[in-house]
């Protein structure tokens, strides 16, 4: 069965909704993006309305901004440290918003969505 990003077939008391249609293929739901760590692979993505979304599948680097300085830079990522978003995605080491990574220039959060911008970039902790 197709994943749908239409409305809930239930209420939150558990009642059911009066079914009214079919769905509808602009409802369909795409996987999830896990980025991780490794060499570098996007994907340019048509979505609706012909926008676009870049898929970052893998990186080695990342923007980072000193807050006190103000002052950005391509750094490398040196390892994964912690990701609080879930068990699951701390225990793979995806890349997600939130997700807190160890580079040259110390730890850094994450502040972009790497599965739909295409880029990462994060603040230094």
């Amino acid at each position: 069965m197709a994943r749908s990003q239409a409305r809930s077939k239930r209420k939150f008391t558990g009642k059911k909704y009066k079914h009214f249609r079919k769905k509808r293929k602009r409802e369909l739901e795409r996987p999830t993006i896990d980025t991780v760590m490794g060499t570098d692979k996007k994907k340019k993505q048509r979505v609706m309305g012909g926008n676009f979304k870049l898929k970052l599948f893998a990186t080695q680097y990342i923007n980072v901004t000193d807050p006190s300085t103000n002052k950005t830079q391509k750094v490398r990522i040196l390892r994964f440290e912690e990701n609080l978003a879930s068990k699951d995605l701390n225990r793979r080491h995806v890349l997600t918003k939130g997700a807190v990574v160890e580079t040259e220039l110390g730890n850094v959060k994450i502040t972009s969505r790497p599965g739909q911008h295409g880029i990462l970039n994060g603040i230094l902790v």
